[in-house]
């Protein structure tokens, strides 16, 4: 068994697919339309048949509470590991992205640092240490 989709709500849709092929990188995947909803899905350059990050809108009113509730505790609704979080922070800032959590350090292990993805989410970001 294997981890074949993720999802997370978004406000807008277009929007969200700009923030995450173009300012962090991933590629579109799917983007189908039938009977008035849109399955788009993104994936990462590196593993493009690997798992899929499902951009949901949040037309339902349990998901825009849900999703309201999770970035007001500054909860992250995805975690992305990067291969230097000190370094991904500095380009990512440097194209205008608003950091919630600049790079911490946990446990002597893990660094981690959080954004807004300017569609209602945190994301962190994360590096095990070896």
């Amino acid at each position: 068994m294997k981890i074949i989709l993720a999802s997370i709500f978004v406000n807008d849709q277009e929007r969200a697919l700009k923030f995450y092929t173009e300012t962090l990188g991933f590629v579109k995947k799917s983007d189908v339309s039938a009977e008035g909803y849109r399955w788009l899905t993104v994936v990462s350059p590196d593993d493009r048949n690997g798992t899929e990050l499902l951009l949901e809108p949040n037309d339902n009113p349990v998901a825009q509470a849900y999703q309201k509730g999770i970035f007001e505790q500054d909860i992250p609704a995805a975690s992305f590991g990067v291969e230097d979080v000190r370094a991904e922070y500095e380009g990512l800032k440097a194209q205008g992205v608003k950091f919630t959590t600049e790079p911490t350090d946990i446990l002597d292990r893990v660094t981690i640092a959080a954004f807004d993805d300017t569609c209602g989410n945190l994301i962190q970001i994360q590096t095990l240490q070896k």
